[in-house]
């Protein structure tokens, strides 16, 4: 039995998904021992994300593989609460992944590395020796285990239990954690090459609602609506399966998930001693759009690349991981902070202001529509938009 054999490894990763795997295949190939744990039966089940991603964003990290891509994106509808239709091209090409197929090869990347991956590990505390986190203890099999590491990662996702382990403040305020549901359904008509966004309280409070194409006839929908109107409302079940029944009526379900989306500013603290956080366990999600696979592989990424250096030269202290706080500050981190300003900018909108806006924009040639265009309609029809979008950018 796995637990029975090495006891100790270089790195343990809690959690399979694209931040932990990417983590753990950069380490893996350094040469250091990884032990990658997920608490699932099978790594990409179940399916968390619109799994939505730009070619670019993807080939940061891996080349795309066609098997992974279920539909190309390169066009987007935008529908204001009183059904007003904005469609525009996209710059650049987008995907609609089989997050399971793409889940289940990034954790076959790094098993090739030489990583060592567990499925059905639940891991349910931290080892601690002289203040420092030194390991995790858990369950596999209805067997208790424990295995000790010079780093753990927490890439357990926004649920996220390692890093409060630890002593790091990891809890997100009410407003910057959506109540998400998605459900993938058949037998529906979509356009196989469109992202569509519902903006409205109707359908989606302090969020959108989203229909990503998954090939012919059928499509992941989906809703993140503010923690404040999930609390004091209705529940996002309700709205969504209330939408599902106005637009596709004959719609089979055939999936539903459901769970948290960060949209809140990345946690202050990533590191601590012998630890680091990675993906949504840090909140390294777009706070605007809730994309979350990019900025949690790009995590993974700087992380691997700190711990590399900090196993070879002064050991896992918080000073020495502290590095990849920097770098993802750095790279990532002030777009995120704007990101954040421009959402809660966004989020003031109301109904009417959506509807003065997507009725300005239609009025611009097709052609014609870019994004700047797109925002200067909005800021003719709110005015105030300029004001709250400019103290993002100058930092106020």
């Amino acid at each position: 039995m796995w637990s029975e054999q090495k006891e100790e490894f270089d790195c343990i990763v809690v959690g399979g998904g694209p931040a932990g795997s990417t983590f753990a295949r950069i380490t893996a190939s350094s040469g250091l021992s990884v032990l990658l744990l997920e608490k699932d039966r099978d790594i990409g089940v179940p399916v968390r994300c619109g799994e939505g991603i730009s070619d670019k964003g993807l080939r940061l990290f891996v080349e795309p593989d066609p098997r992974w891509i279920t539909s190309k994106i390169n066009r987007i509808k935008m529908v204001a609460p009183d059904e007003t239709v904005v469609e525009f091209d996209l710059v650049e090409t987008g995907y609609i992944l089989d997050r399971r197929i793409f889940d289940y090869d990034l954790a076959q990347y790094a098993a090739q590395e030489g990583a060592q991956i567990v499925t059905k590990a639940y891991v349910d505390g931290l080892i601690i020796e002289d203040d420092k986190v030194a390991g995790v203890k858990g369950i596999h099999l209805g067997e208790r285990f424990e295995k000790k590491a010079k780093i753990v990662v927490g890439a357990d996702g926004v649920e996220s239990r390692v890093g409060r382990w630890a002593g790091l403040q990891t809890h997100l305020k009410l407003k910057d954690m959506e109540s998400g549901i998605q459900k993938t359904v058949a037998g529906i008509e979509v356009t196989e090459n469109m992202f569509e966004f519902y903006l409205s309280k109707k359908w989606a409070p302090g969020g959108y609602l989203w229909v990503f194409p998954k090939g012919k006839n059928k499509a992941n929908i989906g809703l993140g609506i503010s923690g404040y109107y999930a609390k004091d409302g209705k529940a996002a079940h309700k709205f969504l399966d209330e939408f599902i029944h106005w637009k596709y009526p004959q719609a089979s379900v055939l999936t539903t998930v459901v769970g948290g989306i960060p949209v809140g500013k990345t946690v202050k603290q990533m590191v601590a001693d012998g630890l680091m956080l990675v993906g949504d366990a840090a909140h390294t999600c777009n706070p605007l759009t809730g994309g979350g696979i990019t900025p949690g592989m790009r995590s993974g990424l700087l992380a691997a690349e700190t711990a590399i250096k900090a196993l070879q030269k002064g050991g896992p202290t918080r000073q020495n991981l502290s590095s990849y706080e920097k770098e993802w500050h750095k790279i990532g981190g002030k777009n995120h902070e704007r990101f954040y300003r421009i959402k809660e900018s966004l989020y003031k909108l109301n109904d009417d202001d959506l509807n003065k806006i997507a009725r300005t924009i239609v009025t611009i040639p097709e052609k014609n529509r870019t994004l700047m265009k797109l925002f200067s309609a909005a800021v003719r029809e709110k005015p105030s938009l300029i004001l709250d979008v400019a103290r993002v950018f100058a930092g106020i």
